[in-house]
């Protein structure tokens, strides 16, 4: 069973920098869930609003491949992006909080059961609100991770240029 906790959250790069006390202000606010393998946690398209930390377990994040194969048919198939497991502490959903008209920019599948924790933006917002030391320091923490993942994403689009180049100059 899975207690939230201090301890619990300070090993998420998102609370560092925050003292014992300023993580204690989240702990009542995450909701916990369990996520049976094989089960969305969050759809590509729907709307988003709450950042998610994953717990325990292992999931995958795919995005669509809508492409045109013929006149009438579309490619729905999905492109495995990474997978993400719970001994590296990733939060996923963080693009959702600065956004209210935001849709979820990837499917996230449980890989195998799951708990993660569930932190809805006005709740998030609110404690940021109230204490702007703790807003300013989870900000930069979250800037952090939102800037790692767009330099994975950069990389991914310099592959995919990159072999679309050969494929057409070949």
């Amino acid at each position: 069973m899975i207690k939230i906790s201090t301890s619990l959250l300070s090993e998420f790069s998102i609370f560092n920098g925050l003292t014992e006390n300023q993580i204690n202000d989240f702990i009542d606010s995450i909701k916990l869930e369990s996520i049976e393998k094989g089960h969305d946690i969050i759809r590509e398209g729907q709307d988003g609003d709450s950042l998610i930390l994953l717990f325990d377990g292992e999931v995958s994040i795919t995005k669509a491949l809508t492409l045109m194969t013929n006149k009438t048919e579309i490619d729905t198939r999905e492109k495995e992006m990474t997978k993400l497991v719970y001994t590296d502490k990733p939060v996923f959903g963080e693009m959702s909080l600065f956004n209210k008209d935001d849709k979820r920019a990837a499917t996230i599948t449980a890989t195998t059961d799951c708990k993660i924790g569930i932190l809805e933006s006005t709740v998030f917002f609110k404690i940021c609100d109230n204490n702007p030391s703790i807003g300013n320091i989870i900000m930069r923490n979250i800037a952090g991770v939102l800037a790692k993942n767009l330099q994975k994403t950069n990389n991914q689009v310099l592959k995919l240029t990159t072999a679309f180049s050969l494929i057409v100059e070949g």
